[in-house]
């Protein structure tokens, strides 16, 4: 059974994996064929709807399934080392959702003409995506994503204890894989309505989870946390340090 549950571990892998390029397609109306500024026709008012619906659908998922509540009682139905698989798919499928549900609207509200600055824009589009890359990783890209776990179960190797660590971009800011993904979804040379809805909706997410994420880091690592909290900005390095 353990190497059914690796198997369903690289499934979910995968598909995380290609929604996620696509996603960056998504954003930056790139090499896709449904995009931000590209899709569906609907009047404003009806596209509001339904892209409000879509941001929700997103955030719904990411927040619940990440407490620590839902994971337990997820685990009462699934075996525990499923759970981030499980995540992971179905943060696959809302990312899907997302991108059917999407109705753009294209009244624009920004459109840079000047060609350096336009190359400094998605400049800072390739280095938002670059710092989420990059961050995946210093937090442990495979038990990030569900893998480790399964290669763990298959070896009968118990998990390592988490560590409160700083590494890079964690020296700078709490929450580096918002940081970037709040600096790719804002750094874009021509801004529409929708994708400011959109843009404007992952910050509200972000705020959101940030809040349920630093309660959890909080009760988890104690004083150790709340030392770094007032040390380190939230997202923008300096600022957001909560206070003594």
């Amino acid at each position: 059974m353990k190497y059914l549950h690796f198997v369903f571990g690289v499934i979910a892998y995968s598909a995380f994996f290609g929604v996620f390029l696509y996603l960056i397609g998504f954003v930056g109306d790139l090499y896709v064929p449904v995009s931000v500024d590209r899709g569906p026709a609907a009047v404003p008012g009806v596209a509001v709807v339904f892209d409000l619906l879509a941001v929700a659908v997103f955030g719904v998922q990411h927040s619940v399934m990440a407490r620590s509540g839902f994971k337990a009682a997820l685990t009462r139905i699934v075996p525990p080392v499923l759970e981030r698989s499980v995540y992971v798919l179905m943060s696959s499928a809302a990312l899907v959702a997302m991108f059917v549900l999407w109705r753009p609207i294209g009244i624009v509200l920004w459109d840079v003409q000047a060609m350096w600055l336009r190359e400094v824009l998605w400049g800072l589009f390739l280095l938002g995506w670059g710092i989420v890359f990059v961050t995946t990783w210093l937090l442990n890209h495979f038990e990030l994503f569900g893998l480790a776990q399964h290669w763990r179960n298959v070896r009968g190797v118990e998990a390592p204890a988490p560590v409160l660590r700083e590494p890079l971009f964690y020296k700078w800011v709490r929450h580096p894989l918002y940081s970037g993904f709040l600096l790719s979804f804002w750094a874009i040379p021509t801004m529409t309505v929708g994708h400011a809805l959109l843009a404007g909706g992952i910050t509200l997410y972000v705020l959101i989870a940030i809040s349920y994420e630093e309660r959890d880091l909080l009760r988890f690592f104690g004083t150790g946390y709340a030392d770094y909290r007032r040390r380190v900005g939230m997202l923008v390095p300096g600022l957001g340090k909560a206070k003594a």
